[in-house]
């Protein structure tokens, strides 16, 4: 009888580290899709993974900002206009909780960066669906580069192209037209 029980706790134990192991491995693959999703600029597979709002944090800048989702389908569509890379370089699961790391580059990242950014990033759930998004370490970004670049770049669109002007903070897909003509203008007179 002692035998037999025992033989049970170790099946039902079994069971519930598969079942827990499928729900962890499940959330892998819906980070896994987000980032596909983010890299194809698909808005419609980020609706599908993501909670109605998703909160998106960069330790490092202490900085954070919630979006609802209509309003990140939106930053989206500004990502897109500088053909963004995203890259998975390292991704696992501990206890729910996704950890990534990520490379980022496009045109816009390329201009003022001169390469691409890598971060590690923790991404968080709730039922099933993404609902933070935390930059906690940028581990390639040289902020000196970017700034400098960034500063001179509005500098120049002031001068030169005030019609231009407000582009650096429009996260629209206008404002990311706007944004990647103004990196155009400034090549093209330097």
């Amino acid at each position: 009888m002692n035998k037999i029980i025992i033989t049970l706790l170790f099946m039902l134990t079994g069971l519930v580290s598969c079942k827990t192991s499928e729900k962890y491995f499940y959330k892998l693959e819906i980070a896994k899709k987000y980032y596909k999703a983010l890299d194809d600029s698909d808005d419609s597979e980020i609706a599908n993974i993501l909670s109605d709002t998703i909160l998106i944090r960069e330790n490092e800048y202490d900085y954070e900002e919630v979006f609802p989702l209509k309003k990140y389908v939106e930053w989206i569509k500004w990502d897109s206009v500088f053909d963004p890379t995203y890259e998975i370089l390292v991704m696992e699961e501990v206890n729910g909780v996704v950890r990534a790391k990520i490379s980022k580059t496009d045109k816009r990242i390329s201009f003022l960066h001169n390469g691409p950014i890598v971060t590690n990033e923790t991404i968080l759930f709730n039922n099933d669906k993404i609902n933070r998004v935390e930059k906690t370490k940028y581990l390639i970004f040289n902020e000196i580069t970017f700034v400098k670049n960034r500063d001179e770049l509005v500098d120049w669109i002031q001068k030169n192209h005030p019609e231009l002007n407000g582009f650096i903070n429009d996260q629209t897909k206008d404002g990311g037209l706007n944004y990647l003509k103004a990196i155009e203008l400034y090549k093209k007179a330097h």
